[in-house]
């Protein structure tokens, strides 16, 4: 095996077409040795059969002196007789060819005397030269049609042509796919030099193009992990200068009010527990069955108790695996934001189908203009002037519950609700 595998070529293209090639040089090999085998064999020895029984009949009217007698018969077969003193032939007969081969062992069954066959191939002739019993040689002519078949030839030269069909047909398929695997190839080195692929789509077969779209998704991911890593320095950075500086001010002018100092400490401790609780992402955990009403429930009158919550669900929810802390997380996110900014109402909806969930989440706060609709997907950005002021919070809210979602597979989409506020779509696939 280890020694197949060295003299194995190394490209994909050349293997792809062995790999068709090889199993059909095979299958068309055994079919020609079993077409060879009984076709070819049984076929010659008819045709021997038969001409060697017409040239025995007629060597008998020549030995009983019915020479012409003979040679009528023989016109009406396609055979041409002469009867010769003598002739000059080559010294090496014609008997153990391939062609001539049955024909000889017939009539050496046949005929108390020997028989030289002479093959002329570029006339397609064939001569049988037989004593006669009178000292003269009669020479039978015929095609070679009579004793060959070209139909084995004709056979072969398809068997070959099949192959070169096959093979003119299959390679520019292969080199597509080359192409396309190729391309994901010269993609992936540069995405993995923190570079882009400029022009890089998917293309191939379904495969290849998955393959292609899940790595543009990972790139994607990556450069989001990347500017959410720079974007949590800054945020780290700026939002805890001011307190510290507010504080350190207070001290050194003997202004400071325990109450103003325990105020600065809580935003503190509510900043830096979002950043970590960001910066540790998912903890590992096993998927469970997980059916949603209960939880989202649960989570809304924790998150809302002097709401309204308005909620439809299916009478059978749908049950799935999945990782039920990391989606309560992302739905408490989700929920504990639709409770800051609502006035009165939140309304929360289930609809199932055969190979996903969707869960609604909307209230009748002020909503988020179009244009800041993706900003407020990003880590640590805040959008206090469109939702309301003097929120607090870190900005971290949704980006986290995006992450979850992403890891089961799912989407989520905000949109404009019909209560007046924010709608947030999740597809979670079951």
């Amino acid at each position: 095996m280890v020694k197949i595998m060295k003299i194995m070529p190394k490209s994909f293209l050349v293997r792809t077409i062995l790999l068709i090639l090889i199993p059909l040089i095979i299958s068309l090999t055994i079919v020609a040795s079993v077409f060879f085998d009984n076709h070819w064999d049984r076929v010659h020895a008819t045709l021997a059969r038969s001409l060697a029984g017409e040239i025995d009949t007629m060597m008998k009217f020549i030995d009983d002196g019915d020479a012409d007698v003979a040679k009528t018969v023989a016109q009406g077969t396609g055979v041409n007789i002469s009867i010769n003193d003598s002739l000059n032939r080559p010294k090496q007969n014609n008997n153990h060819a391939m062609e001539a081969g049955p024909l000889a062992k017939q009539l050496q069954a046949r005929l108390d005397r020997r028989a030289n066959i002479y093959i002329d191939r570029g006339k397609r002739l064939v001569f049988i030269d037989i004593p006669t019993k009178d000292g003269k040689i009669a020479t039978f002519g015929t095609s070679m049609h009579r004793i060959y078949s070209t139909s084995t030839e004709v056979f072969l030269v398809w068997l070959i042509g099949s192959l070169l069909i096959v093979g003119i047909l299959v390679t520019p398929f292969i080199i597509a796919h080359t192409r396309s695997i190729r391309r994901i190839a010269k993609a992936a080195n540069r995405f993995g030099r923190g570079l882009d692929a400029p022009g890089f789509k998917p293309s191939g077969s379904r495969e290849i193009r998955d393959a292609a779209a899940a790595m543009i998704t990972m790139k994607e991911r990556l450069d989001r992990y990347n500017r959410t890593r720079t974007d949590m320095l800054n945020a780290v950075s700026h939002d805890l200068k001011s307190p510290l500086a507010r504080m350190r001010i207070a001290v050194e002018s003997g202004d400071a009010k325990p109450e103003d100092l325990l105020r600065d400490i809580d935003r503190m401790t509510e900043m830096v527990n979002g950043y970590l609780a960001f910066a540790r992402g998912e903890m590992p955990e096993i998927e469970q069955a997980t059916e949603l009403p209960p939880m989202l429930m649960r989570i809304a009158r924790d998150a809302a108790p002097d709401k309204e919550i308005v909620t439809e669900f299916p009478a059978e929810p749908v049950q799935f695996y999945a990782r039920p802390m990391a989606l309560a997380r992302a739905f408490a996110n989700i929920i504990e934001n639709a409770a800051r900014y609502a006035n009165k109402t939140i309304k929360i909806t289930e609809h199932d189908a055969e190979d996903q969930t969707e869960i609604i989440i909307e209230d009748d706060g002020p909503g988020i203009p179009d244009n800041k609709k993706a900003d407020a997907m990003r880590p640590f950005v805040r959008l206090d002037d469109a939702r309301g002021t003097d929120t607090g919070g870190t900005g971290l809210g949704l980006s986290i519950a995006q992450t979850a979602i992403e890891n089961h597979g799912g989407q989520i989409f905000l949109e404009d609700s019909e209560l007046g506020g924010l709608r947030v779509r999740i597809v979670l696939p079951i």
